[in-house]
């Protein structure tokens, strides 16, 4: 957590600002020694904040806020360097947002699998008019996720994930594979 760091100093004392007049006043240099102590960390700070918003570069516990901060979810089970993979990803996740694409990179961010989206849309041209039109009339999507332990994903979690990153009015249905075997969420 951020605060006092003892015996650090600070870049910038608040004495050397005084006029004159107070520059060999003792209680004055000693009152804002003081608040030197409690102003270092936050001058030291500001400095580095260009390495506070680099989710590779901040401190583990500023993570948590900078997740916050680009709006992505991550899980406290994560390692440390899954969750920093995530933030950093954060941007091209929302460039990506309501495609195929998208949800397939968002869904292997959050279970380490493979992921594989099947939907019905399609389009299509003809010079001929009246020809019979792509995919199927009701929208549905189905992701399919390939894991090397099923059990360590929590499938209600993994559907509301898939139910937020998708259009509203498409159905879907979310399955979790491992060498055959089939948990199907609906």
């Amino acid at each position: 957590m951020r605060g006092t760091v003892p015996g650090l100093i600070s870049p910038y004392p608040l004495g050397l600002a005084l006029p004159a007049v107070y520059q060999d006043d003792r209680f004055a240099q000693a009152m804002l020694a003081a608040l030197d102590e409690v102003a270092a960390p936050i001058f030291n700070t500001l400095e580095d904040f260009d390495s506070y918003l680099d989710p590779h570069l901040t401190p583990a516990d500023f993570l948590d806020w900078l997740s916050g901060w680009v709006g992505i979810a991550i899980d406290e089970s994560w390692s440390i360097e899954r969750r920093r993979d995530a933030v950093a990803q954060a941007v091209d996740l929302y460039r990506l947002r309501g495609t195929a694409g998208g949800l397939a990179r968002q869904v292997e961010i959050h279970t380490g699998g493979s992921v594989e989206i099947t939907e019905n849309g399609g389009t299509a041209w003809s010079i001929d008019p009246g020809g019979d039109l792509p995919g199927d009339a009701a929208p549905h999507l189905a992701v399919r996720v390939t894991v090397d332990d099923p059990k360590a994903i929590d499938p209600a979690r993994l559907d509301a994930l898939v139910a937020a990153a998708k259009p509203a009015h498409v159905e879907h249905r979310v399955e979790i594979l491992k060498a055959g075997a089939r948990t199907s969420v609906t």
